[in-house]
């Protein structure tokens, strides 16, 4: 069905602007009548951060901002949604256009700028949907002209600790002027002390939650030894590698478009998000479990992540050129490799890390 329907939709959604075809796909998943996903099998299962997932394969944020269709795409098949990045206050984001396709190299670059309905509506409606199980994430940012932008993630966090399942410190996009400088030492110390302080005084009332850090692609690796230093020091529960890229990779077929400011994501991504993956993983040194995104697009690119070090994996892009039918044909393909090998999800993990930092890649 999910395969009919995507090769039925991708004509229409193709025919209109990249932002509006999101606007209609969103719309398909509320009216459609999707039925529930088969069961993934028990050996997809993974437990991280304290949570169970029935398979490790997740909804990148950037798609359901606002939390309109988690249940839809948790029916889907995916094994948990990341909502957002949701800001405190409404903010329209970037002018348009601000959505780019490319096709031919199956990426899109986008400048969007954490365009977010605000907090208190989103808030509406993850409480609306408690109960239904299913693991949902909150990615949490910060306001363009807030002048205290550690205080924003703090009320991210506050605001969502009674509906987030964790929670995601989004501190990479590219497209927020001055959002990155976050990621320096310092400020990313300063940072997670008051988020976790923040997590750790609602959990009387609502539980532990967990909270990962979202870094960027494009970082130098000293870069990286001071995030990761500042992250193992403050005892976070994980971190997601990685964000957008503004690098524009020598292979790019649609040279004009991918001159457009802002993030560049999907197949061109996976090289340089992968590599930053492994050598995360060989710096955190297994003090707590890595999410991979970045340019994922089918079986074995997902299972590549997995051997760089992802103990769960997302994507979005490749949706657009691929269609839903991608996650059950991710998830078979996962499960065929198990099979085949007599091995686990959890032996994967970073077996090929050390091939991967050093720049063995697909």
């Amino acid at each position: 069905m999910m395969r009919l329907f995507g090769a039925l939709a991708r004509p229409a959604l193709f025919a209109l602007d990249a932002e509006q075809a999101h606007s209609a796909s969103i719309l398909a998943l509320k009216l459609l009548p999707l039925p529930a996903a088969k069961p993934a099998p028990a050996a997809l299962g993974v437990d991280a951060f304290g949570l169970h997932f029935p398979n490790p394969l997740g909804m990148a944020p950037g798609y359901d901002k606002g939390a309109e269709v988690p249940d839809a795409l948790l029916r889907l098949g995916f094994g948990f949604v990341e909502i957002g990045t949701i800001t405190p206050l409404p903010q329209p984001g970037n002018p348009r256009p601000r959505v780019f396709r490319l096709v031919k190299d199956e990426a899109v670059v986008n400048r969007l700028g954490f365009n977010s309905e605000g907090a208190a509506a989103v808030h509406r409606r993850l409480l609306a949907r408690q109960g239904r199980g299913g693991i949902v994430g909150v990615n949490v940012g910060a306001n363009k002209e807030a002048t205290n932008r550690t205080a924003d993630y703090v009320t991210g966090i506050k605001t969502f600790a009674d509906v987030a399942d964790y929670f995601t410190i989004n501190i990479s996009s590219p497209n927020t002027p001055g959002l990155r400088d976050l990621q320096q030492a310092a400020a990313l110390d300063d940072l997670l002390a008051r988020v976790l302080e923040a997590r750790d005084e609602a959990t009387a009332l609502y539980g532990r939650k967990p909270v990962l850090l979202k870094i960027a692609p494009d970082l130098t690796l000293g870069d990286l030894d001071d995030i990761v230093g500042v992250a193992r020091a403050r005892k976070i529960d994980g971190m997601i590698v990685s964000n957008t890229t503004i690098l524009r990779p020598d292979s790019l077929q649609e040279k004009s478009v991918a001159q457009e400011a802002g993030g560049l994501s999907g197949r061109p991504l996976f090289n340089m998000a992968t590599q930053m993956l492994a050598q995360t993983f060989m710096r955190v040194d297994g003090q707590f479990p890595l999410v991979g995104v970045g340019g994922i697009h089918d079986a074995a690119s997902a299972i590549a992540k997995i051997e760089a070090g992802a103990t769960l994996i997302q994507l979005y892009s490749a949706l657009v050129y691929r269609g839903p039918a991608l996650v059950s044909d991710i998830l078979s393909g996962l499960n065929a490799r198990l099979a085949q090998e007599g091995t686990s999800l959890q032996a994967l993990v970073g077996s090929k890390a050390k091939d991967w930092a050093a720049g063995n890649t697909l």
